[in-house]
């Protein structure tokens, strides 16, 4: 699918905000891609894509982790969560995209998970750092990105488990099994 018709049917599923967000993503995934050595074709779509369920009814995503066996234990966190893997599902039956490669992306994209593809990296960074993103840290993030693609991810990462801390709000396992890996993984 060419990013023209990629966007086309995401313009459909997202708000204004949510649509220029994406472009942002999608031009850092392609800025990552270029330069850790990924497909950047696939960096794009896959950037495109990673919301495309964003703003389905809470009910709707319920209904799909439930029928279509995705971790069930999601539904016990934020539904925030929900439209990564919901949005693998439906881009795959409402857009016709069969790339696991892609949809992997699309599904961790919030919570990570150990042994990221650098794909998956790669969207989940950009989504954290794109053009558009204000939040303390993120600058921070941005210039490590540019030299340690992981370096910014654990920093990513422990920006993200610290703030939900601070609000004391729940913190899915996968984010932290995501970050253990990468610490774990980590080159000297």
């Amino acid at each position: 699918m060419d990013r023209e018709a990629a966007l086309q049917l995401v313009k459909k599923q997202l708000t204004d905000h949510r649509y220029q967000h994406t472009i942002g993503v999608a031009e850092t995934a392609v800025k990552l891609a270029n330069n850790y050595g990924a497909n950047e074709k696939k960096a794009e779509l896959a950037a495109i894509f990673h919301d495309y369920a964003k703003f389905r009814p809470k009910s709707e995503m319920k209904e799909i982790i439930i029928s279509q066996h995705l971790p069930k234990n999601l539904l016990h966190f934020h539904s925030e969560l929900w439209h990564a893997p919901v949005g693998a599902y439906l881009v795959e039956k409402e857009a016709g995209i069969t790339d696991e490669e892609v949809l992997d992306a699309i599904r961790y994209h919030t919570s990570g998970r150990p042994k990221m593809s650098l794909l998956e990296k790669i969207i989940f960074l950009a989504d954290y750092i794109e053009p558009g993103r204000q939040f303390p840290g993120v600058d921070e993030v941005r210039e490590i990105a540019k030299v340690d693609l992981n370096e910014a991810l654990i920093v990513s990462i422990r920006n993200t488990i610290t703030f939900l801390l601070k609000k004391k709000q729940a913190i899915y396992p996968e984010t932290f099994h995501t970050y253990n890996d990468l610490v774990m993984n980590k080159e000297d």
